[in-house]
């Protein structure tokens, strides 16, 4: 899971290299998605809004899971939205994604799961509008 059963800091086992500091535009993601999946620029104009409209869903639930006090559930939503996070190559999303998973899945209430998906928010700002 995570070693010596610690919560990741936030910045461990990060590949500075991969990681996009900032936000994404739509126009980075289409790109992305177009480059990395061999996709037509026309099939992922097609596909955007469902990938949108999907990644806004994960999010709600995040939300909902943290406004239950559900830690386990915080980590399983931050689980799923990683993934669509990496899918999309959102990776400090993903990064930040990942740090819920793990902390919340441990049930580790020290962790201010707030201000981490302010951060998302704010990665997310001009994707999810």
């Amino acid at each position: 899971m995570y070693r010596n059963n610690i919560c990741p800091a936030g910045d461990a086992g990060r590949n500075d290299s991969q990681v996009h500091n900032g936000t994404m535009s739509v126009e980075e993601i289409k790109k992305y998605l177009s480059e990395h999946f061999h996709l037509p620029a026309d099939q992922v104009e097609t596909m955007m809004p469902s990938f949108l409209s999907t990644l806004g869903m994960h999010m709600k639930n995040l939300e909902e899971a943290l406004n239950k006090n559900n830690l386990m559930q915080v980590g399983k939503a931050g689980h799923t939205i990683k993934g669509a996070f990496l899918n999309l190559g959102l990776n400090e999303c993903a990064r930040i994604a990942r740090d819920i998973e793990e902390c919340g899945k441990a049930e580790d209430a020290a962790i201010d799961y707030r201000a981490k998906i302010d951060q998302l928010h704010h990665h997310l700002k001009d994707i999810l509008q």
